[in-house]
């Protein structure tokens, strides 16, 4: 049984270090963040616990720099706008276990937030060898002194065997942060027992991506909207011709059985009727609203691409959102980061935001773009803060970092 936060603060945590694995993870244009939103929802614990006078150690992860120290994969960033942010005092490391994270961890006063580099700068973070990740996990460990503890409030990284994660909460009393509860309750609830009618909404590029959660989905879901670059695998399988667009010729089988068996399962799975088929990847290019079924009769050809849904899916998609009572979405309909091909995700957020549907954002492409799209986080039930490890609780997987709290 996992242990929650408040348990810990009961048990009094003034002048104890408490290290906290926080999700930092966020998009980066130089040295400037351009979508906070983690680090945001990294705040209330880090707050709960400075304002019970913990010692606060933050360790979190930024790309992937591939167990070397990279520059542009610097934690530095992401800690400053905490530190812009927070109503406490953040203090910044310039190593992850080394001599200044040593120093600044033992110079640590109550209320105070350390907050150490980019783990992943360290390979044992990310070591499939239990040796090497424990032995990084020790190193942690040992920069919270004699009383130490662990949270874990990194909902997207828990399913990752990594050693702040995984190995760090076999090592200290451990315990669930709030940001971490909030995504399994939600979550769980979506899966287990949603209001409906349950409608869910996939895209991104690749079916094969989530094939675990589509199969997972089918008889629970009593929707399925399929959009973006996924679609086009789709409607392949329906026998349509879709040009040059994202297709997974080896996927084609797998989805002819999600359409055969779904309906005999009580999901409905509605496709694209229309498309904005172009001619180039940009913003420039010449395009044609037609019906997935007649690509080659218009005027750009059987060599056109699709890069959006069209109105009427739109409208098909939003209607459907309207009547439902939860609705999760994984995954932008269109290429929505170039404005040319933006109004179907657009139009998604917008059918969220307009209905009375409880509305779960499942983290990663589609957090990012309803924040690029100038839609806010509180017009949505629940926005996750992980795209993968969300779509892996879907799944039905074991998550590494839940398994190790007893969650």
């Amino acid at each position: 049984m996992a242990h929650a936060l408040d348990e810990l603060i009961a048990e009094g945590v003034s002048g104890r270090h408490v290290l906290v694995r926080s999700d930092l993870n966020v998009p980066l244009k130089g040295t400037t963040v351009t979508d906070d939103g983690r680090v945001k929802a990294s705040l209330p614990v880090l707050k709960k616990l400075a304002d019970a006078g913990a010692r606060v150690i933050v360790t979190a992860h930024l790309g992937r720099p591939k167990g070397k120290v990279d520059p542009q994969y610097s934690i530095a960033p992401a800690a400053a706008r905490l530190a812009e942010l927070a109503d406490f005092n953040v203090v910044v490391a310039t190593d992850v276990v080394g001599e200044d994270a040593q120093a600044k961890a033992a110079a640590l006063k109550d209320g105070e937030v350390l907050v150490v580099e980019n783990v992943r700068y360290d390979a044992r973070e990310t070591s499939k060898d239990d040796t090497e990740r424990g032995a990084f996990a020790d190193e942690l460990v040992a920069l919270t002194g004699e009383n130490g503890a662990y949270v874990d409030d990194a909902f997207g990284a828990v399913h990752r065997k990594h050693a702040s994660v995984y190995d760090v909460a076999k090592r200290l009393p451990s315990y669930l942060g709030d940001l971490v509860k909030k995504e399994v309750d939600v979550l769980a609830k979506t899966l287990n027992n949603p209001e409906r009618p349950f409608v869910v909404v996939m895209g991104g590029s690749k079916v094969s991506d989530k094939l675990a959660v589509i199969d997972n989905l089918i008889g629970k879901a009593d929707t399925l909207l399929i959009g973006g670059g996924m679609g086009y695998t789709f409607a392949a399988a329906q026998g349509y011709k879709v040009g040059k667009s994202i297709l997974e010729e080896d996927q084609i089988e797998n989805v002819q059985r999600y359409l055969k068996e779904a309906p005999e399962k009580g999901t409905e799975i509605i496709i694209a009727s229309d498309i904005v088929w172009s001619d180039d990847f940009s913003n420039d290019a010449n395009t044609e609203i037609r019906p997935i079924e007649d690509l080659e009769g218009g005027k750009l050809g059987a060599e056109a691409e699709g890069l959006d849904i069209g109105p009427k899916t739109r409208e098909i998609f939003a209607e459907k959102i309207k009547g439902a009572k939860t609705v999760f979405w994984n995954g932008p309909v269109g290429v929505f980061e170039i404005p040319a091909f933006s109004e179907g995700t657009k139009s998604v957020a917008q059918a969220l935001v307009s209905s009375e549907a409880f509305s779960i954002i499942g983290g990663g492409d589609s957090a990012s773009a309803v924040r690029n799209l100038g839609f806010d986080d509180a017009q949505f039930g629940h926005i996750s803060t992980g795209g993968g490890a969300s779509l892996e609780y879907i799944e039905g997987k074991t998550l590494p970092g839940l398994d190790a709290l007893g969650a």
